[in-house]
């Protein structure tokens, strides 16, 4: 048996370039064989594929996405945005791409907050010191029946991690992040002997490529690192909740 897993382990990475390959057609292959060692010895390209605008192939490595032209001669790192709609394809495609099994989620290292019967549920990753989170919370004001998971990102300032360790080790973390969020009410110092899922929370940012605050999982596992209006957010949970 050892012999078997240990065999199954040294295969996953050939039988995982298999699967790429076989998902590729010939031109994005082709593509894909240009531009990997183009962009340096270090960088492992997961995957190419032809996009729906300019001609241009998007190349996916590490969680990052990048542009290049059909001879892989050029590299276009940055947003594409559809200037009809203003929506960014790009942060659109990575959230896409981002997408997750919402059970997987450790949420025991998450802050727990229910409205109403709490039946639709979405996790948060947000950081202390992020203003586009405050906005999300007057837009969360307005909605009812949903539990927020909130896992404390500290990405954003020097003092996210003091903040956080405040907030997770009040007598009620979900009063005291409500508080800090809307009313800018810092909490209690925490004890020293106090321990937090601070590292936990970034090391888990990292391995679902987190980049920026706030970014939300909804039950289906879908994510989105957009704002939203109260109206859109209602969609989504109840979409996510069928």
């Amino acid at each position: 048996m050892k012999h078997l897993l240990a065999l199954a382990a040294a295969l996953a990475p050939a039988l995982a370039a298999t699967a790429r390959a076989q998902a590729e057609t010939p031109d994005e292959a082709r593509v894909h064989k240009l531009v990997e060692p183009r962009m340096g010895s270090n960088v492992k390209v997961d995957a190419v594929s032809k996009t729906g605008y300019g001609g241009l192939y998007e190349v996916r490595a590490g969680g990052d996405i990048f542009y290049t032209d059909a001879g892989a001669r050029y590299m276009f790192v940055g947003k594409i945005v559809d200037l009809t709609t203003l929506q960014d394809l790009t942060r659109a495609r990575a959230d896409e791409l981002a997408a997750i099994r919402f059970a997987d989620l450790p949420l025991d290292m998450a802050i727990k907050t229910v409205k109403g019967n709490g039946q639709r549920v979405m996790a948060v990753f947000e950081d202390p010191n992020c203003p586009y989170c405050r906005k999300l919370h007057q837009t969360l004001g307005q909605i009812d029946n949903v539990t927020v998971y909130t896992f404390l990102l500290n990405i954003l300032s020097d003092d996210s991690a003091a903040k956080s360790k405040n907030i997770w080790c009040a007598p009620d973390r979900s009063l005291a992040w409500q508080q800090w969020m809307t009313e800018a009410k810092p909490a209690p110092g925490a004890s020293a002997a106090c321990i937090t899922p601070n590292e936990q929370v970034l090391a888990l940012g990292r391995k679902l490529h987190v980049q920026g605050t706030p970014t939300i999982y909804f039950a289906d596992g879908s994510r989105s690192g957009s704002g939203f209006d109260a109206a859109t957010l209602e969609a989504r949970l109840n979409h996510a909740a069928r």
